[in-house]
């Protein structure tokens, strides 16, 4: 990575414009057009050092709901599980780890019965149980990761 793509992440990590045009604005700041922010971009997400852009929201907010999820997971029934869960429209991600409960995800609904209706849909469709861990204290940590200095 160059400096331009260093100081391209900087912005874009917390403070993505809000804008009809946002490339043309980092542009701006940091000295490319907008379709060079914009090829640069594409290329560090091809690259896989950026793996999603998207907003994040604070659901309770919101007046949403969140919970954390876990499975444990048979290694022959890992991709039937998460294509499953990714089905879902609360998810906001998953991730496998290597423990006992090794499917880990966090789903997002409007309420309580709304979660708990998706959970027991993918246990009904993949017979396996999922554990409802909703918070009961929230630690919410923003973290950036410095590129240009």
């Amino acid at each position: 990575m160059d400096n331009y793509d260093k100081q391209i992440l900087d912005i874009i990590q917390s403070g993505f414009p809000i804008a009809p045009h946002p490339y043309d604005v980092v542009g701006e700041q940091v000295g490319l057009t907008g379709a060079e922010v914009l090829a640069r971009v594409r290329a560090l997400k091809q690259r896989g050092v950026i793996r999603r852009i998207g907003a994040n929201f604070q659901s309770h907010k919101l007046g949403w709901q969140s919970t954390l999820c876990a499975a444990k997971v048979p290694e022959d029934k890992i991709d039937e599980f998460v294509a499953e869960v990714n089905r879902q429209d609360g998810v906001t991600h998953n991730y496998l780890r290597e423990n006992e409960f090794n499917i880990w995800f966090t789903m997002i609904a409007p309420d309580m019965d709304v979660v708990e209706t998706a959970l027991a849909e993918i246990t009904a469709n993949t017979g396996i149980k999922v554990l409802n861990l909703p918070a009961s204290r929230l630690f919410k940590i923003k973290v950036d990761f410095k590129m240009d200095k």
